[in-house]
């Protein structure tokens, strides 16, 4: 009873604290459709995705009621960077669903124009309100009706004091009057937050820029990203695992923090609640010296020795690689090895996909060249009687020079076209489907059935399957090719491929593009069979991966070819429309289903 009675009080506290209108509230997840078209609309990078923004400390003078239910602490405020726009989670903060929605259009009209920083934080947003106003006269009226729920909203400057009130008196001309407010007083405490603004990155200026926390996928078809979480961090020394309270004496108060290891780049650690504890942590204390270094010894130990390793197939191709910073290439960045599996035997068809084959192989022999007889040929080996017959009525009648067309030839009917399908055998396809099959293993069965039907259609084909650590070792496997007959040989090579690495996304498709651009043939598809977005060890994370991808698409387009790729990842969608375009990928949501799809799809692309 007591602990009921306990909840009870304190959700009634918290909810009267909060100041809030639940029943008024507007979500982001309902709203990104709208916002990330309206952001681009206005001019936004299309390159940014749509992410919920983290809870940021503000020192603010709270009410005794807000202190007693522990609220205004951390408020959600809206910043963008190179990478993403982060809006709050909900906006509740206005008894108009209307108006909580057209806070959420203003600040995306808003940071369409730009990113904030610390040191331009109250001229910035003043420039930046005036520019939009002066480029779309139309968002006057909202934005006055948002000022003036933002005052209400506000703590009046009477019930504060010093130069807390005149900062706040500030923050009001500047909100009705842009630009008229130079410099804010200074106080103890933080500003109230100014909702209508937008705020400087969470976390810049620590460690040097560094952002603790994973890199965020990115949303092109204007739906929201899965909610990623940057902290603040700092630099420490070195610490013992086993010396988890640190006691010191600060002016006779002992007081003690606890370190847990929440390893980034690790699958080792002991804690199986660290991203729990993660969570509830303001700040995350950085080591670079760490004792247990069983992380990095397992990854090496991973590595196979030359003499285990596939087959290098020469030196290695030094391949470009597009930044998108300065927006240049960076010339002969990677390094490509052709490899060769040393292992694979021949190997027959698996029993468990030699009915589906039989099947393809008679739907796609409707596709394989037919012999046709072409008529009035100069050469051939049968004369046309109906051209004979013809010349014999333009003669007699003297209508000038007869014909000499006058044989017919059987040619072979040829579909001119050729395909590379390249495959995606990083480390994230060792994960399992429903718990009893590997991606791997679906992908395996696509690409055998793929290859059994374009077999009996007589398209020249390639496959190749490709992965990467660093830079400088992007293993890309062959598998077939072109001039290569499709027979045990080739299967034994796709049942012995495995996963392992990463993904470095852009320099196979370069390397296929050349290949591809030697072949005869008018029409050239590049098929990219893959799990998930462009990503390495290296600085090839986020947006950095995706943009090289995207340029190296685009250099297929320029070289005549047509790109198109098959994925089974569920966030495929905020993404790949900005890499392939609209209508250049499709997503496979059952990816048990991907071997039977893929004939189907290749059959539809090339109709």
């Amino acid at each position: 009873m007591e602990e009921w009675v306990g909840l009870k009080w304190h959700d009634y506290v918290t909810r009267q604290a909060m100041g809030e209108f639940p029943e008024y509230a507007v979500h982001l997840k309902d709203e990104a459709r709208t916002l990330g078209v309206l952001f681009r609309a206005m001019g936004g990078d299309p390159a940014l995705s749509l992410v919920t923004a983290e809870p940021r400390h503000v020192q603010i003078r709270r009410r005794f009621l807000q202190k007693l239910a522990g609220t205004h602490r951390k408020f959600e405020l809206a910043w963008r960077d190179d990478e993403s726009l982060r809006l709050p989670d909900k906006l509740a903060l206005f008894p108009s669903k209307k108006v909580n929605r057209e806070l959420y259009l203003w600040l995306a009209a808003l940071a369409s124009l730009g990113e904030i920083h610390h040191h331009s934080w109250l001229h910035g947003n003043q420039a930046m309100v005036q520019a939009l106003l002066a480029r779309w006269p139309g968002l006057e009226s909202m934005y006055q009706r948002l000022v003036r729920h933002t005052l209400h909203w506000r703590p009046h400057p009477d019930s504060l004091r010093g130069h807390e009130a005149e900062r706040e008196t500030a923050i009001r001309q500047a909100l009705i009057h842009p630009g008229s407010v130079r410099d804010l007083p200074e106080a103890l405490t933080d500003p109230w937050p100014v909702v209508l603004w937008l705020y400087p990155v969470l976390g810049r200026g620590k460690l040097k820029g560094q952002i603790i926390g994973d890199d965020n996928t990115l949303s092109k078809s204007g739906g929201l990203t899965k909610k990623r979480k940057r902290r603040r961090a700092e630099r420490v020394d070195a610490f013992d695992k086993d010396q988890g309270l640190m006691l010191f004496r600060l002016e006779n108060l002992f007081s003690w923090s606890e370190f847990i290891p929440v390893d980034r780049a690790g699958d080792d650690s002991d804690e199986d609640d660290a991203n729990a504890v993660a969570d509830d942590m303001d700040m995350i204390s950085v080591s670079q010296d760490r004792r247990e270094a069983s992380s990095a010894i397992k990854f090496d130990l991973d590595l196979p020795s030359e003499e285990h390793d596939d087959l290098p197939l020469g030196p290695g191709i030094h391949l470009p690689e597009w930044d998108w910073r300065p927006q240049d290439y960076r010339e002969k960045f990677c390094c490509l090895q052709p490899l060769l599996s040393k292992e694979a035997g021949a190997a027959v068809l698996p029993e468990h996909l030699k009915r589906p084959a039989q099947t393809l192989r008679r739907q796609f022999s409707a596709l394989k060249p037919l012999r046709q007889w072409e008529r009035r040929q100069r050469e051939g080996e049968e004369l046309d009687l109906d051209a004979c017959l013809e010349r014999v009525v333009q003669h007699r009648r003297g209508l000038g020079e007869a014909d000499q067309k006058l044989f017919r030839q059987c040619k072979q009917n040829q579909r001119d076209l050729a395909c590379l399908v390249l495959t995606d055998v990083s480390l994230s396809t060792d994960t399992y489907i429903n718990n009893h099959q590997r991606v791997i293993d679906i992908a395996r069965d696509g690409l055998q059935l793929l290859s059994e039907a374009l077999t009996a259609s007589r398209d020249p084909f390639a496959l190749f399957a490709f992965s990467s650590r660093r830079r400088d070792h992007i293993r890309f496997h062959h598998i077939k090719g072109f001039n290569e007959p499709y027979n045990d040989t080739t299967r034994g090579r796709i049942q012995a491929l495995e996963p392992g690495y990463y993904t470095r996304m852009g320099a196979a498709i370069r390397q296929s593009i050349k290949l591809l651009e030697a072949r005869p043939e008018h029409q050239k598809i590049l098929l990219l069979l893959t799990d998930g977005k462009p990503n390495d060890l290296d600085l090839y994370e986020g947006r950095y991966g995706v943009e090289d991808t995207r340029m190296a698409v685009q250099e297929a387009h320029k070289a005549g070819l047509t790109p198109f790729c098959v994925t089974i990842d569920e966030e495929a969608n905020e993404y790949l429309p900005y890499v392939f375009g609209s209508s250049n990928f499709v997503v496979i949501k059952d990816p048990v289903q991907l071997p039977g799809q893929l004939p189907k799809l290749y059959m539809n692309l090339t109709r």
